[in-house]
């Protein structure tokens, strides 16, 4: 039996986890002795009496060929740490799944990749410079990586696919679940024209802890990361760190410092990130993985400067400008307009309702306004 399904079979085995199955690999025994191992000897290897229990009920030829045939039969793919074509900048970090799922092209494993994430809550500023940033990588060939998650995530993914880019999405749960819910249809478009991977197998229950836990392959899988914004206590940082600990390079956008979605990103730049304003910030450091022409010129030709997004449109007034600011940071009542700006209560709201009219910002009930 081929190694491959053995270490499908002992990956999909409950109970049997990442430090287990690593803990198995580093012994003097083969994947196929561990078929025949009585109770007592899936204990000699450090497993305990609960999980030896299991293992010797469960793990033998006929569990690992139903493995086999449910992997065969499916639209799930399946790439083990032994494969040819398991990816090898993941091989190259501390922690690498031992299985990878796949729905789409896997051949996107073998890209040059850069992961974007931030705050599931973005700010305008934030939705837009994720954007503008997705769509200069993959005019490049640069395959976005992300957590297929709210707020920045999903920004990039539907970015890079508007763009006709390559994007790969990394779940934080079970190959066959879809999470959060309202991606379904964002999930099947990246099913048929980009990747999806997990390291769970189809069935596994979701659990809090798992989502951490997928931000090491959202680093793993990539040359680097870019937060485009999060706040200081964004799991986004965790992602960061993972590239850091994998010796990859971090790339931040930085933000208005009155933003306390920024805090996250600004502090990165100050721990030695590097800042990103443009996407041939990013493109310059793998420019001979891409073989792209000459990337200084990349900016000026197709390129926008995130910069442009800090700007106010030449059309806002300064009292208008000041209202977009206040809105960048969230939903806001009038009552809480009027406090944050001291106006009285005409020029508010003759502000507000100029920048209704340029549709810049909406009413909800309730005398709340959003931006657009």
């Amino acid at each position: 039996m081929e190694e491959r399904w053995l270490l499908l079979g002992l990956h999909e085995l409950e109970g049997i986890g990442r430090k287990t199955i690593q803990r198995i690999w580093s012994s003097d025994y083969r994947l196929h002795e561990l078929l025949h191992f009585s109770e007592q000897k899936w204990m000699e290897i450090g497993l305990s009496s609960a999980q030896a229990r299991l293992a010797a009920q469960c793990y033998n030829e006929e569990w690992v060929h139903e493995r086999y045939q449910r992997a065969q039969s499916g639209d799930i793919g399946t790439i083990t740490y032994v494969d040819e074509d398991y990816p090898l900048l993941m091989k190259e970090t501390v922690d690498p799944p031992w299985v990878i799922y796949t729905k789409g092209d896997k051949s996107l494993l073998h890209t040059c990749a850069v992961a974007m994430v931030g705050t599931r809550v973005p700010t305008a500023y934030g939705r837009r410079a994720a954007e503008i940033l997705t769509e200069g990588l993959c005019r490049a060939g640069i395959t976005v990586v992300s957590g297929l998650a709210r707020g920045i995530d999903s920004i990039c993914h539907e970015a890079a696919l508007r763009q006709g880019g390559n994007t790969i999405g990394v779940l934080g749960t079970a190959i066959d679940q879809i999470y959060p819910p309202q991606n379904a249809s964002l999930f099947a478009e990246m099913a048929s024209r980009g990747l999806i991977v997990s390291e769970y197998p189809p069935g596994t229950r979701s659990h809090p802890g798992m989502f951490p836990q997928r931000n090491r392959i959202i680093a793993g899988l990539t040359k680097g990361t870019l937060v485009v914004e999060a706040d200081a206590r964004s799991g986004s940082l965790i992602t960061a760190d993972a590239a850091m600990e994998a010796n990859r390079d971090v790339f931040a956008v930085p933000g208005p410092i009155t933003s306390p979605k920024s805090r996250g990103t600004l502090s990165l730049i100050k721990q030695g990130a590097k800042t990103v304003t443009e996407a041939s910030d990013i493109i310059e450091e793998y420019a001979t993985d891409l073989r792209t022409r000459d990337v200084s010129s990349y900016n000026r030709e197709q390129g926008r400067d995130v910069r442009e997004v800090l700007k106010a449109p030449e059309s806002e007034t300064s009292e208008e400008n000041r209202i977009v600011l206040l809105l960048e940071q969230g939903t806001l009542t009038l009552d809480e307009l009027l406090e944050a700006t001291a106006w009285d209560f005409g020029l508010l709201h003759a502000v507000l309702l100029s920048l209704i009219i340029k549709k810049r910002i909406a009413q909800l009930a309730g005398t709340k306004y959003k931006l657009i």
